[in-house]
């Protein structure tokens, strides 16, 4: 009772500053009555300049981090939010003013069990980044190197599970009362924000994740992620090798600096190319502001909080999918789909190619240079509500990826399609992986796996051969066990019986010997 008076209470702050952002559509469209949103217009709305996902944008600002977490979660859904939105909404700006230094201190000592001027030798007071979950400082440490030191703002945690609960009876009351927000599944939308920031919530998660990046990526050229210092990282500390660079979107600078914007933009789509079907491992919050070129042209990210795996399978679907819409060969498209479980086999093949179609004309209708496969994958996803397809918050997270580093490409060279120049490694990989070579590997891997299980299923099929001897030899308590009595007579009730022996018999050799 006392949090559902709570919850209403922060609710009416919330339409309340939508309305002074003359961001009340995502209600109206929702269905909320014109009558019941009359008095939140009269008493609070503001006429605001610009598009539907700016003001919406600037509300999420107001309402504060947590908010602004969430608004950049939906920039990943423009499958549900719309493209355009989604675009607004990915140019939230994760900033907030800065927690005291003295409480960054304590913090850092109660975390690694030691005073500051032990671990560093050098600490700046002012953070050189203040966002919601964290801000940076720079430092040294006390052997003489620069590092950076990422800490967790106090009650963070509290702060975020308490925003988390209310998004969770937000939505309850949405799907509830709201029948147009049930395609939105916001109920899951949440739940994926909710893991999200847990994973953000501890840095020893990033530390890892950042670790098994440097790993995947140590023999690639033009590429370098930055060292992680286990020994001054906890779970509220995060201790990196301090970067130095240029934004990788600062074309001048770069051309100043003597660099190769080309060979940049080269080992990018490269290196995003690896890390997705190599390594099925990606940088998912790749924006400008976290990639940087060092003075001798090496790619160097940081920001390790939100990361994207994809799996083998998930993989080889992927690329099928894209050389086939690249081929316009929509039938095939449709067939990957079918064929990995994506769409359900009730739906019409015919249809879903017709869909496809009109997804894919359009924009690879254009020249070269202005193909955009993330905006492709945009696209599909939009298909979800029709086709029943299954959300997958991982190849989300790879489709905004794919945008935002079309769009840093094209601001490096817009006459060069980034995907272009990693073909010759598309190519490689099609053929190591999904040509007659690969498949003939795969069949010996098959056959040796089979190979390896014969002594267990042999031993397996013995055990259930002297099982169907026992039920064929007609124990007396067998028959008794399958029909509560022994038949009366050794006709029908006798064919029965051996009948229903031998079913059960072969159901029992199935379980022993596929389970």
């Amino acid at each position: 009772m006392l949090n559902g008076l709570k919850n209403t209470i922060r609710l009416l702050a919330i339409v309340r500053t939508l309305a002074r952002q003359d961001a009340l559509w995502p209600l109206e469209q929702a269905g909320a009555s014109k009558l019941a949103l009359m008095p939140v217009k009269i008493l609070w709305r503001r006429k605001r300049q610009g598009r539907s996902g700016e003001k919406l944008a600037n509300a999420l600002t107001d309402l504060g981090p947590t908010f602004i977490k969430l608004g950049q979660a939906l920039s990943v859904r423009s499958d549900l939010v719309g493209e355009r939105v989604a675009e607004d909404l990915a140019r939230l700006q994760d900033s907030l003013p800065p927690f005291a230094y003295e409480t960054a201190k304590a913090t850092v000592e109660r975390e690694l069990g030691e005073p500051l001027d032990a671990l560093f030798a050098e600490f700046a007071k002012e953070p050189v980044a203040a966002a919601s979950i964290a801000q940076v400082h720079k430092a040294q440490t006390t052997d003489g190197r620069q590092v950076a030191v990422k800490i967790l703002r106090p009650d963070v945690e509290k702060r975020f599970d308490q925003d988390v609960a209310l998004f969770f009876w937000l939505a309850g009351l949405g799907e509830r009362f709201f029948p147009k927000l049930k395609r939105l599944r916001l109920s899951e939308v949440v739940q994926t924000f909710h893991e999200w920031v847990l994973v953000e919530m501890d840095l020893r998660l990033e530390a890892a994740a950042a670790s098994e990046l440097a790993e995947n990526c140590a023999e690639d050229e033009g590429f370098r992620v930055p060292e992680v210092d286990w020994d001054r990282t906890a779970k509220r500390v995060l201790c990196t090798e301090w970067v130095t660079g240029l934004r990788i979107d600062d074309l001048e600078g770069l051309r100043a600096a003597g660099h190769d914007v080309e060979k940049v933009l080269e080992h990018s789509a490269r290196i995003f190319f690896l890390q997705v079907f190599r390594d099925g491992f990606f940088h998912a919050d790749i924006h400008p502001g976290n990639m940087f070129v060092d003075e001798n042209g090496i790619l160097t990210p940081v920001d390790f909080g939100i990361m994207g795996r994809v799996d083998w399978p998930t993989r080889l679907f992927l690329a099928d999918m894209l050389i086939g819409f690249l081929q316009r060969d929509y039938r095939k498209v449709s067939d990957v789909h079918f064929d990995m479980g994506v769409v359900p086999p009730h739906k019409s093949r015919d249809a879903f190619t017709q869909a496809l179609r009109a997804i894919g004309e359009p924009l690879l209708g254009k020249p070269l240079n202005e193909i955009s496969l993330g905006r492709l994958l945009a696209h599909l996803f939009q298909t979800t509500e029709d086709f029943d397809m299954e959300t997958q918050p991982d190849l989300l997270l790879l489709q905004k990826t794919m945008v935002v580093a079309e769009g840093v490409g094209r601001k490096l060279n817009p006459k060069v399609n980034m995907w272009m120049l990693a073909q010759p490694l598309i190519e490689d990989w099609m053929i190591a992986n999904r040509g007659p070579e690969a498949q003939l590997r795969q069949a010996a891997i098959d056959g040796k796996n089979l190979i390896m299980r014969l002594p267990g299923m042999l031993e397996k099929a013995d055990r259930a051969l002297a099982l169907m001897e026992r039920i064929e030899a007609g124990g007396g308590n067998d028959h008794r066990g399958i029909w509560g009595k022994r038949p009366n007579s050794a006709g029908n009730g006798v064919k029965l019986v051996t009948g229903f022996s031998l079913v059960t018999a072969i159901a029992a050799l199935s379980l022993v010997l596929f389970q």
